[in-house]
């Protein structure tokens, strides 16, 4: 069970949920930075393979607590595939034939999915009415943000569509399976799952991709770095931390804020005016990250998410 965090360590947990959010907003565009000049596997593995390396050397002597940690290389291998392996593969390839506002819309149903497998299948944490209010809010925003426009482009490219919803829910079982690493270190469960998708969509990109005899860019390695290090070692860690205390549902809202971020954004740097739409789904989404993290009572969990002895620090 998430600890419920209250007072400080609340906001405390907000203010990482922000910050992830905004690492997490970027990575679609140093994504189609990247796919300019590299293929979609070779991104997804120099991203994994970068990411893991910044973890394990920032480990340093402590990388021996992988093959200590109270949980088997399975469950590192299985995260990895659910949180990095499936989903980028998907986006990626995805990204390269639709546009991103399609892309936005449909990886943000991440938090209902969370709450669907959550209330109807694991019951790990409390699947309650006002965290389901708060989903349909979110996602009520991200439509007014983005547009109710962008539906009319939906069943066009049927194929790259379903691999987004496909990549959204591989994120959702991903939060919700990555609640077994709660008593586990973040650093060490984010360098397990980064290691372990690397060690499959490494070899995958040669064999696939042939990699060597493409010509990338300054353009593409440069984003490809700042994805792997901005945009995975270090939001990885982040979000394992608040998957121990904000929970699967409360951490899936960073798919609204990053919604949020991108506007404020335009605003901000672009000089964009805010519409009626756009103000009233800031609003929507702010309200839907407050019903989805606010602490409530605590419940039993089932006995397959309890988390055994924490190792690590």
């Amino acid at each position: 069970m998430p600890a419920h965090p209250a007072g400080p360590a609340l906001w405390k947990s907000v203010a990482l949920l922000l910050v992830l959010a905004l690492c997490w907003g970027g990575a679609y565009t140093l994504t189609k930075v990247a796919v300019e000049t590299l293929p979609p596997l070779t991104v997804a593995a120099v991203r994994a393979a970068l990411a893991a390396a910044c973890l394990l050397a920032f480990l340093g002597p402590r990388v021996r607590e992988l093959a200590r940690v109270p949980r088997p290389r399975h469950a590192y291998l299985l995260q990895g595939m659910l949180n990095c392996v499936l989903p980028w593969a998907l986006v990626s390839w995805a990204s390269q034939i639709i546009d991103s506002s399609v892309t936005t819309i449909l990886n943000s149903l991440s938090p209902i999915f969370i709450f669907l497998i959550t209330w109807g299948i694991t019951r790990h944490e409390p699947a309650t009415g006002r965290k389901l209010f708060g989903a349909v809010l979110g996602l009520a925003g991200v439509f007014a943000i983005v547009g109710l426009n962008t539906l009319q482009g939906l069943g066009a490219h049927t194929a790259a569509e379903l691999a987004c919803v496909l990549g959204s829910l591989s994120y959702a079982i991903g939060g919700i399976v990555g609640r077994r690493f709660d008593r586990v270190s973040p650093v060490l469960a984010a360098a397990g799952a980064t290691l372990m998708a690397a060690v499959v969509l490494v070899p995958l990109a040669l064999v696939v991709e042939q990699p060597w005899t493409f010509a990338p860019s300054a353009r593409s390695l440069v984003a490809v770095t700042a994805l792997a290090i901005f945009s995975t070692g270090i939001p990885f860690v982040i979000y394992f931390r608040l998957l121990s205390t904000l929970g699967s549902i409360g951490t899936a809202s960073q798919a609204y804020l990053r919604i949020l971020i991108g506007a404020a954004r335009c605003v901000v740097f672009l000089g964009e005016q805010l519409s009626a739409n756009t103000t009233a789904g800031l609003v929507l989404v702010i309200a839907a990250v407050i019903a989805m993290t606010m602490p409530q009572r605590r419940a039993p969990a089932r006995a397959w998410a309890d988390p055994a002895p924490r190792t690590g620090k």
